[in-house]
């Protein structure tokens, strides 16, 4: 079980900024998934990857994907008050679900 968050590369946010982003979408996340996953995952020690997107078309690729896969996705967007001017398309949280079903659609990423 893992869980996995995609973040625009593009944006060049500062790391506090990208961190309070990851979290937004793995909180969003976990929320919106199965109760049979969340319990396996929390067993297995909350397997968390973080990895790299061009931009974001690529990001709503792999958001698009995900859905289509049946796993549980969030988009996560920037309400645009602090570091963004306007709201802005930040990253993607994929699970926890099964590592085999997430990799078939993120498989080829890199980690940032």
């Amino acid at each position: 079980m893992k869980q996995v968050i995609l973040v625009r590369k593009d944006l060049k946010m500062p790391s506090g900024k990208m961190s309070a982003q990851v979290a937004h979408a793995s909180v969003e996340a976990t929320f919106k998934s199965d109760k049979k996953y969340l319990d396996e995952w929390l067993e297995e020690g909350m397997k968390k990857v973080v990895l790299k997107v061009e931009d974001e078309k690529e990001l709503l690729k792999y958001f698009k994907l995900a859905k289509q896969n049946k796993l549980v996705a969030v988009l996560i967007k920037d309400a645009g008050k602090t570091f963004f001017k306007n709201p802005t398309n930040t990253c993607v949280a994929i699970g926890p679900d099964d590592e085999g079903k997430i990799d078939k659609v993120t498989g080829k990423l890199k980690i940032l």
